[in-house]
């Protein structure tokens, strides 16, 4: 019987009892335990997720604020565009009494509405000009003189004219304005991944000098207490402690390395006020399992496909190709000769029934006039028109040129992207045959069979290769938002 004290108390107890007890108070402490983990903070609590800096960028970056002004901008030049169809109102009025005469007096109104079918203009008027001194061509009666037509251009100007010229560029142009603002966003946000897979090679190689002068500074003290026991040479020491400052001088490179980098990521970030932040110090990249994206063939193929027809250059190449396309058609119409047709129903304005009836709108009362011109030689329309026909093969041999460039420079990135992927795998090979060696070489030195120098050799190998590793992690992470970009698009994590 074994005998426990509790707050004073004997109690004798069986085996039974007693493995009982000891049970229960395993199953408390397991309790204990899991309960204590759930309620610790997450080791990843300050982890900066890629998806978060996109979010963060393309709300709040200044560069990329500015590029949606472009599609402002152009919009704004398609509202000036339709000003010239909006309507217009005239009016002009003069009076002259001298010696008690009335030399004039001139009421002129009218309102204009532009057309867009076929450059027509409407015209409603009111004109009123009595006086002893009045032209007899202009002269009305008292009561005045109203009329209702149209300005219809039969010739130039019948198909096309400067104002609806103006405005299909102006919306031509908003699809290049939308071009542009995706090729600036495209571009801050490449920066942007590449200088967060900067900041991640920087922290992953702060981490692995940390590892190094850690193992350096155990071993320098082990072997300093075993020099003073006298179980090892002092010379081992000394090689330890050389080997101690050599890391430790790698780490604060590392750091400044680090601090740098993240100085770099932090110009990415904005908040909704347009205030500039700093990236913390306890922020750490994210894991490479969760940005392990392999790009296929069959995306690749798209990707080469999409980027011919979709590429920013290639549209903005385009819109100014359709923009010279009206203007060329424009330019053709200036070859017709000018022949503007004008016309008006009038009607003198009925006061009390003392204006006869003939005096009223209809048939007999009305006002036409026409106007016709035309230059002999048509140099200048043919100068320009020549002028546009040389633009726009211009652009067309840019457009063939730019589509198989992009294409190409796509290819290239995906190629430096495999390149990059098998180095890696070959890396990662090599960094676990390399723990095996510094294993083996522990071991071995444990039992006497080696010496420090081997070790601290494959150790500081190790580092390297560890290191090396994580930069073709970053450049890998970089190949693939460079196929992306290349192909006019966004890579999304």
């Amino acid at each position: 019987m074994k005998i426990f004290t509790i707050r004073h108390f004997n109690f004798k107890l069986g085996k039974m009892a007693q493995l009982w007890i000891l049970s229960l108070i395993f199953l408390l402490l397991i309790s204990f335990l899991n309960a204590s983990a759930q309620t610790k903070p997450s080791a990843n609590k300050d982890e900066f997720l890629l998806r978060d800096m996109q979010e963060i960028v393309l709300l709040n970056h200044p560069i990329i604020q500015q590029a949606g002004l472009l599609s402002k901008a152009a919009q704004a030049r398609v509202l000036q565009s339709l000003g010239n169809f909006d309507p217009e109102v005239m009016a002009s009025f003069g009076r002259k009494i001298f010696g008690g005469t009335e030399y004039y007096n001139h009421w002129d109104s009218e309102l204009k509405v532009p057309l867009w079918l076929a450059g027509a203009d409407l015209n409603v008027g009111y004109d009123r000009n009595v006086g002893v001194y009045n032209n007899p061509e202009t002269r009305t009666s008292s009561t005045g003189l109203a009329g209702v037509g149209l300005s219809i251009p039969l010739g130039q100007g019948l198909l096309i004219d400067s104002r609806r010229n103006t405005l299909r560029q102006a919306k031509i142009m908003v699809g290049y304005a939308e071009a542009e603002k995706v090729a600036q966003i495209n571009s801050v946000w490449l920066g942007a991944v590449k200088d967060y897979w900067t900041w991640y090679f920087a922290a992953q190689q702060l981490k692995y000098m940390e590892e190094g002068v850690n193992l350096a500074s155990r071993r320098f003290r082990a072997l300093r207490e075993q020099v003073l026991l006298g179980d090892k040479p002092p010379i081992d020491s000394v090689e330890a402690s050389i080997t101690l400052q050599d890391r430790q001088v790698q780490l604060q490179q590392a750091s400044v390395e680090l601090n740098n980098s993240r100085l770099v990521l932090s110009n990415h970030l904005w908040n909704s006020q347009g205030v500039p932040q700093e990236l913390p110090i306890t922020a750490m990249p994210e894991q490479e399992s969760k940005t392990n994206k392999m790009v296929s063939t069959f995306l690749l193929d798209s990707l080469v496909a999409r980027a011919g027809e979709t590429h920013p250059q290639i549209l903005k190449m385009r819109s100014e190709l359709a923009k010279l396309g009206v203007e060329s058609k424009y330019r053709r119409e200036m070859f017709k000769p000018k022949l503007n047709l004008k016309g008006s129903f009038l009607a003198g304005r009925r006061d009390f029934g003392f204006v006869p009836d003939n005096y009223d709108f209809r048939l007999a009362n009305y006002k036409v006039g026409i106007d016709f011109s035309f230059p002999l030689f048509l140099r200048e329309e043919r100068g320009k028109l020549r002028e546009i026909k040389i633009q726009q093969a211009e652009i067309t041999y840019g457009i063939q040129q730019s589509g198989r460039e992009i294409q190409t420079s796509v290819i290239t990135a995906y190629n430096d992207f495999k390149a990059y992927q098998s180095q890696l795998d070959l890396q990662t090979r090599n960094v676990a045959n390399q723990q095996v060696l510094v294993k083996g070489e522990l071991q071995k030195f444990d039992l006497g069979e080696s010496n420090l120098f081997l070790i601290n050799t494959r150790e500081s190998k190790l580092i390297d290769m560890q290191v090396k590793r994580a930069e073709l992690v970053s450049s890998l992470q970089k190949a693939m938002a460079e196929i992306y970009y290349r192909a006019g698009r966004q890579i999304v994590y």
